[in-house]
């Protein structure tokens, strides 16, 4: 079930995508009279799981869900119909049509891919709003485990308070502004120090079997126990706090695991926090370092035993305006952040670099609309930013062709035309290639 509800909002969230860029193109192409032959989601190598022709266009699906397309007569694009472009040129052809026109048609795509985005985070703004963790809130700090960053001097429950000068208000805002950060400053205890991050971190993290940053650290409160446990008999009760095990802390999951696991089938002395009153109670520990107790990991409840403050925020329609375009702008400089990374060797972001199963992978297992449109919209920006790459055979390498006529007043020969889309198909399978076969990499060694 968990992989129909992934892969369902995977593929509903690719379909959009592809079907809103494509149709970018297609509305200012049929605005300046162009013809346009095919509309395609997906691809359609040797055959379309369906197609109908309406007017001049044929509309269909293919079988390779590996992007889509619009075939636009006299253009020279992934098709390479050369035989087409050796006739003489017609009016409703791409070609024939002026430079400005065809830029408009070119940057359609990618204009419509922005434009969702900041639709999305403007409507989601207003119905959604807001939910995060103050950062300044959490008691006792994160928990870090990752041996990339207790190398360069994190330690479990640092506070985070900024990232490369900048104060850090929400608890999301860590994950997302360290891509690229060169230092961080954390408070431990009442000493605040700033940790300078090497400049391979990105790739380091990318390489690490441990891709956790982090996490919030979460209380041992009991829920209830299970039937099958050692200590069914004992007394316990919804809402215990552990404080410490055979007299040392243990408050939180990252100090009770180590310490069951040195205790594999011993009893072990719980002091437990019930109330406005601390009890003490002796429990078993199985042979696979396990108390069979389920715990909460109810955020709310985290909120009232004061561990944490969530910050809830709802906006009204005029206010989701101000801040959906705010979300969309942090997001796009965000990804340019990223993208300079990866094409910097230095960094060794590269590494990270995903395909489509990464892509599948950022999907939640359970369908949730809220995680479903926040992640359609990053991918729209994605889409977007990607296809404003200068290279022949994305539109960002068509336009830079077209900048190219418009100011120097000489328009590139077919010719040329011809291999430079051919160049550009080439370094793009190889960009796929690389993207996916990173994923299988990771898939068998991680």
């Amino acid at each position: 079930m968990e992989f129909i509800i992934k892969i369902g909002q995977f593929l509903l969230s690719l379909s959009l995508l592809i079907v809103l860029h494509e149709l970018g193109h297609f509305i200012p192409a049929k605005a300046f009279k162009t013809r346009v032959e095919k509309f395609y989601l997906f691809f359609d190598v040797k055959y379309s799981l369906f197609k109908k022709k309406i007017g001049e266009t044929v509309y269909g699906i293919g079988w390779l869900p590996l992007g889509g397309y619009v075939k636009i007569s006299g253009m020279i694009d992934e098709s390479m119909d050369t035989e087409q472009m050796a006739q003489e040129p017609q009016p409703w052809e791409f070609r024939s049509k002026p430079a400005w026109q065809r830029l408009i048609i070119m940057l359609g795509g990618v204009f419509v891919n922005f434009l969702l985005a900041l639709v999305i985070y403007i409507v989601a703004s207003f119905v959604y709003g807001d939910t995060d963790i103050s950062a300044s809130s959490l008691k006792d700090g994160f928990v870090i485990e990752n041996p990339i960053l207790t190398k360069i001097g994190f330690k479990t429950g640092d506070k985070i308070t900024k990232v490369d000068g900048e104060p850090v208000k929400y608890e999301s805002d860590i994950r997302r502004n360290i891509i690229g950060a060169n230092n961080v400053t954390i408070k431990r205890g009442k000493e605040e120090k700033t940790i300078e991050l090497p400049i391979d971190f990105l790739g380091q993290l990318s390489s690490s079997d441990d891709r956790s940053l982090f996490d919030l650290r979460q209380p041992f409160i009991v829920e209830k126990i299970m039937d099958t446990s050692l200590n069914k008999s004992v007394d316990l009760q919804k809402g215990d706090i552990f404080k410490s095990i055979n007299g040392k802390p243990a408050e939180y999951f990252d100090q009770v695991a180590p310490i069951l696991e040195d205790t594999k089938g011993q009893t072990i002395n719980v002091t437990i926090q019930r109330g406005n009153t601390t009890i003490n109670r002796d429990l078993k520990v199985d042979q696979y370092a396990k108390l069979d107790v389920v715990t909460t990991r109810s955020l709310k409840t985290f909120e009232e035993l004061g561990y944490l403050k969530i910050i809830t925020k709802n906006y009204s329609f005029g206010e989701s305006f101000g801040v959906g375009f705010k979300k969309f702008t942090s997001q796009i400089t965000s990804y340019f952040g990223q993208l300079k990374a990866i094409f910097n060797p230095k960094t060794g972001a590269y590494k990270g670099v995903g395909g489509f199963k990464a892509i599948y992978d950022i999907f939640p297992s359970t369908w949730s609309w809220q995680a479903f449109w926040g992640l359609t919209a990053f991918l729209s920006i994605m889409l977007g930013v990607l296809n404003l790459l200068p290279i022949p055979a994305l539109d960002g390498g068509h336009v830079m062709f077209l900048l190219y006529e418009m100011i120097s007043g000489r328009k590139p020969g077919e010719k040329f035309l011809e291999k430079a889309q051919m160049v550009g198909f080439f370094i793009l399978i190889a960009l796929v290639l690389f993207a996916n076969g990173n994923d299988i990499v990771k898939a068998i060694f991680n």
